[in-house]
């Protein structure tokens, strides 16, 4: 039996390297070669890959291999379509829920995103705890689960928000409008400020590989 510690260690460094494309894409990924790349035995690495399958992060190669998905316009779709639908739910139950503190939280957070010092990392982990800290509230946690999972899929596309598509600006001018409807407990206009903002970037992600397919 692999040790636990081995293997959430090795999870979460397979998943860091797939959030910044480290990792072959599109062929089938090798349990002997990441074995000796991360100095693990292949059980691990096996129940590794398999898991990351089951969450999404690769998908089917061939009969027994697994692969990282080639970046997908309709991928990118089905995530925003999902989080459009479920966030702005799950806010409508945490608004009643959110005090002056944990609305201080958000606020906090955004001032960090304003960084210029911030790796791709590091913003998508900082951009997760934004919206994090507003659906905690909400006391749904099987929701906050399904969300937290739509974001670590997304976390695979925050460098090209950051870097190709200079998203970064846009995106903050819209957290501070979210919480500035929050704060006058309007959720309709929360609720829209918030579907937009999701709407909106993917929609630049998806012209944005669009002409990379097309080039």
């Amino acid at each position: 039996m692999p040790d636990t510690s081995i293997i959430q260690s090795l999870y979460a460094r397979l998943k860091q390297d797939i959030r910044e494309h480290k990792l072959p894409v599109g062929v089938a990924l090798k349990q002997e070669t990441l074995a000796g790349q991360y100095g693990v035995s292949r059980i691990p690495v096996r129940d590794v890959l398999q898991q990351l399958k089951r969450e999404g992060w690769l998908t089917q190669c061939g009969k027994r291999g697994v692969m990282v998905q080639p970046l997908s316009i309709e991928e990118v779709q089905d995530l925003s379509l999902m989080r459009e639908y479920l966030e702005p739910l799950i806010l409508e139950y945490a608004l009643p829920n959110l005090t002056n503190q944990r609305l201080g939280m958000a606020e906090d957070i955004v001032v960090l995103l304003d960084s210029h010092h911030l790796s791709v990392a590091e913003y998508g982990e900082l951009n997760w705890q934004f919206h994090a800290s507003l659906y905690q509230p909400a006391q749904r946690p099987t929701l906050f689960t399904v969300i937290e999972n739509l974001h670590q899929l997304c976390s695979r596309y925050i460098g090209y928000h950051a870097i190709e598509l200079k998203y970064t600006s846009t995106s903050q001018e819209e957290h501070r409008q979210l919480l500035a409807a929050i704060k006058k407990c309007d959720i309709l206009r929360a609720q829209h400020l918030l579907k937009s903002h999701i709407a909106k970037a993917s929609k630049q992600l998806v012209d944005y590989l669009d002409k990379v397919k097309e080039a």
